[in-house]
C-alpha cells in the first residue's frame, strides 16, 4: 500500500505547479498533521502535506499500537474515525496472520482493545496504521511531499506578521494563505519568530505543583526505590574515585520545584514478536559495549524481575515495548539538546538511542550476568520480521515524549487539567493522567542512584483543551495554528501529549484555520461560537456534554 501510494502521490505532484499559492500548508509528518490536512481537504480547500518524514503517522504508525486512550468517550470526529478505519482493517480476516482473533483476548489500556459496539479498535500493529493513513490519504486525493525539510536558518518568509512560503532544503517552496505546523519539535513555528519553551517552568511560573524538578518524589515503579536496596554508582562499591559507571550524571539534580531546560527521556516503541516464524534475533549494534549495561546488572543482582512489565500484547503476537523499571529504554538524559538541535545533530542523538536501545535487548538477550530465567525467556522474543521492514526491522519514528512548546495566547498548566481553573474556549478534550518519565539519573545525597522526573497524577476526569493553546500570540504569526508543539506547562503537557488528542488537536487546527481564510480574518480573530458548531457539526467532543456514550 504505501509504494502504491507513493506512486499515486508523485503522478499527483507532477500535475501541480509549486508556485500556486494553496489555502492551507501543512509542515510535519505525525497523526496531527496528517488529521489536519485530512480535514482541511474534508472542507473543500487546496492543501499540501509537506513532510519530513518518508512515513506518515509519527509514533501512531511508529510502533505506539497501545494507545493511550485514556477516556474513549472524550475522543471524536477524525481521531475517533481512525480507530473506526482500524477496527475495519482487522474485521478482514487476512490481517489476523500469525494467531487468531479469538486467541489476542480484547485486553486495552483502560478500555477494551476492540470495542464492537462502536466498532473501533484501539490497540493495533504499525504497519496496520500506517496503511490506514495512506489510504486515508490517498482517498481524499491530498497532495503528499515526504523526506522534505524545512530549512530552519532562512526557509521561513514572513511579512507583516503572516507566513507567506516556505523553503525546504531540497529548494522546493511552498506557498498557502495558511500554515499549520504539526511537526513534534515544532520546528515551523519557531523558525517563524513565535515564542516557545524548552524544558520544565518552575512550579511558581504557573502556580503549579508537578511541574519544576521533583526530587523525592516516587509516582511509579520507575525509580530506585522499588528495589530491596539501593544501588551503589560507583565503579568500585564506595570508591567516588573509581568514578561512575555509566548512565549516570555527575551534576546536581537541582531544587525541587525549581525550573530547568532538561525534557522526558525519549525511546523507540519496540515491535516484538514471539512467533518462530516472524522474529528476527535482537541484532548486536557495531560499537556493542556491555559495560554501558553494568547498572542494569546491579538492579538484576538486586532481585528485580520486572523485565516483561511493559510488553503490550498487540495483535499477531507482537507488542508495543515501552519503558518500565529503574533502567530501560528510556535513554535519560542523552536528549536535552535535541528541541534546538541541528538536522545532523538530531541524528546523532537518534543513532545514539538507537545504539543504547539495540544494545540493552542485545545485552539481554546474550550476556552470561542476566538472571538465567530472564535471558531464556526473553530469548523466544525477537524484532517483528514484518514490522519497519525498510528499516531493519526498527521504527522509524523515536519517541519525542516533548520538545519546545509554544508560549501562545493561551497556556494550559496542570491548574486547568486539576480542575482548579475553568479552561475557555474549548476545541476539544484530553482524559489521560498528567505524566511525565524521568529526565535525569544521578547520585544522591546518600551516596546512591536516583532517577528524577517520572510523575503520575491523577487527574479529576477529562478536561477541555482551550483554542488558545494552539493559536501563537497575534502579535507574533497570525496565519500559523500548532496542534502538537502546543502552548502548554511541561506538565500540562504531560497529558495533552497522547495520539489520539493529536489528531483531535490537528482536526480542530485545520477548521481554525479554514474558517478564518474564508472570513479574511487572522486565526485568532475567529469567533469562538462560529468554531464550536462546525466542529460540534464535524463530531468533535468539546465538553462532557458532547461525550459519546
Amino acid at each position: 500500500m504505501l509504494l502504491f501510494s507513493i506512486v499515486f502521490e508523485t503522478g499527483c505532484n507532477s500535475n501541480q505547479k509549486e508556485e500556486d499559492i494553496k489555502d492551507l500548508i501543512v509542515y510535519g509528518g505525525t497523526s496531527g498533521a496528517v488529521i489536519a490536512a485530512i480535514q482541511a481537504k474534508k472542507m473543500g480547500k487546496s492543501v499540501v502535506l509537506v513532510s519530513p518524514d518518508t512515513h506518515l503517522g509519527g509514533l501512531t504508525s511508529g510502533g505506539l499500537g497501545w494507545t493511550d486512550t485514556g477516556k474513549k468517550e472524550v475522543i471524536g470526529g477524525l481521531s475517533r474515525e481512525f480507530y473506526q478505519r482500524v477496527y475495519d482493517k482487522y474485521s478482514q480476516e487476512d490481517n489476523w496472520k500469525w494467531e487468531a482473533q479469538e486467541e489476542f483476548g480484547n485486553k486495552g489500556q483502560g478500555t477494551p482493545a476492540i470495542d464492537g459496539e462502536f466498532r473501533t479498535m484501539w490497540i493495533f500493529e504499525p504497519h496496520i496504521a500506517e496503511e490506514v493513513f495512506n489510504e486515508w490519504v490517498k482517498e481524499v486525493g491530498l497532495e503528499v511531499f515526504r523526506d522534505e525539510w524545512l530549512d530552519r536558518e532562512n526557509g521561513v518568509i514572513v511579512k507583516d506578521g503572516k507566513i507567506t512560503s516556505i523553503k525546504m532544503l531540497s529548494g522546493k517552496e511552498f506557498k498557502g494563505k495558511m500554515y499549520i505546523d504539526g511537526t513534534y519539535e515544532g520546528d515551523l513555528m519557531a523558525a517563524s519568530g513565535v515564542s516557545y519553551h524548552v524544558g520544565r517552568e518552575a512550579n511558581n511560573v504557573y502556580g503549579e505543583e508537578w511541574n519544576g524538578i521533583q526530587t523525592g518524589v516516587y509516582h511509579h515503579r520507575h525509580h530506585f526505590q522499588v528495589l530491596e536496596s539501593q544501588i551503589d554508582p560507583y565503579w568500585i562499591k564506595g570508591d567516588p574515585s573509581s568514578g561512575l559507571i555509566p548512565r549516570i550524571s555527575e551534576n546536581d539534580p537541582g531544587i525541587k520545584g525549581e525550573g530547568d531546560h532538561k525534557i522526558q527521556a525519549y525511546c523507540f516503541r519496540t515491535c516484538m514478536s514471539n512467533h518462530p516464524d516472524n522474529r528476527v534475533p535482537f541484532p548486536r549494534p557495531a560499537n556493542y559495549d556491555s559495560t554501558q549495561y553494568e547498572l542494569l546488572v546491579r538492579i538484576f543482582d538486586n532481585g528485580w524481575d520486572e523485565w516483561f512489565g511493559k510488553f503490550d500484547m498487540i495483535p499477531n503476537r507482537k507488542t508495543d515495548t515501552n519503558n518500565h523499571g529503574p533502567f530501560s529504554s528510556d535513554n535519560i538524559g542523552m536528549n536535552y539538546d535535541y528541541p534546538e538541535a541541528t538536522y545532523e545533530r538530531r541524528k546523532e542523538i537518534i543513532r545514539e538511542h538507537e545504539d543504547y536501545q539495540k544494545g540493552l535487548l542485545y545485552f539481554v538477550a546474550n550476556d552470561p550476568r542476566v538472571p538465567k530465567d530472564i535471558q531464556e525467556e526473553f530469548q523466544n522474543w525477537g524484532l517483528a520480521k514484518d514490522e519497519f521492514i525498510d528499516n531493519g526491522n526498527w521504527p522509524h519514528q523515536i519517541y519525542v515524549r516533548e520538545a519546545r512548546r509554544m508560549v501562545g495566547s493561551y497556556v494550559m498548566t496542570e491548574n486547568e487539567l486539576l480542575k482548579k481553573k475553568a479552561t475557555p474556549e474549548s476545541i476539544g478534550m484530553g482524559s489521560y493522567t498528567i505524566d511525565s518519565h524521568n529526565i535525569q539519573r544521578y547520585v544522591d545525597s546518600e551516596g546512591h542512584v536516583q532517577n528524577e522526573g517520572d510523575i503520575g497524577v491523577h487527574i479529576p476526569g477529562p478536561y477541555e483543551i482551550a483554542l488558545g493553546s494552539i493559536l501563537p500570540k497575534k502579535e507574533e504569526i497570525t496565519n500559523l495554528v500548532v496542534p502538537v508543539a502546543v502552548s502548554s506547562s511541561h506538565i500540562a503537557f504531560g497529558s495533552i501529549r497522547m495520539e489520539p488528542v493529536f489528531m483531535i488537536l490537528g482536526q480542530s487546527a485545520a477548521t481554525v484555520a479554514m474558517m478564518a481564510l474564508d472570513q479574511d480574518l487572522a486565526v485568532q480573530d475567529l469567533k469562538y461560537q462560529d468554531l464550536k458548531s462546525e466542529l460540534l457539526q464535524d463530531g468533535q467532543v468539546l465538553t462532557m456534554e458532547d461525550a459519546i456514550q
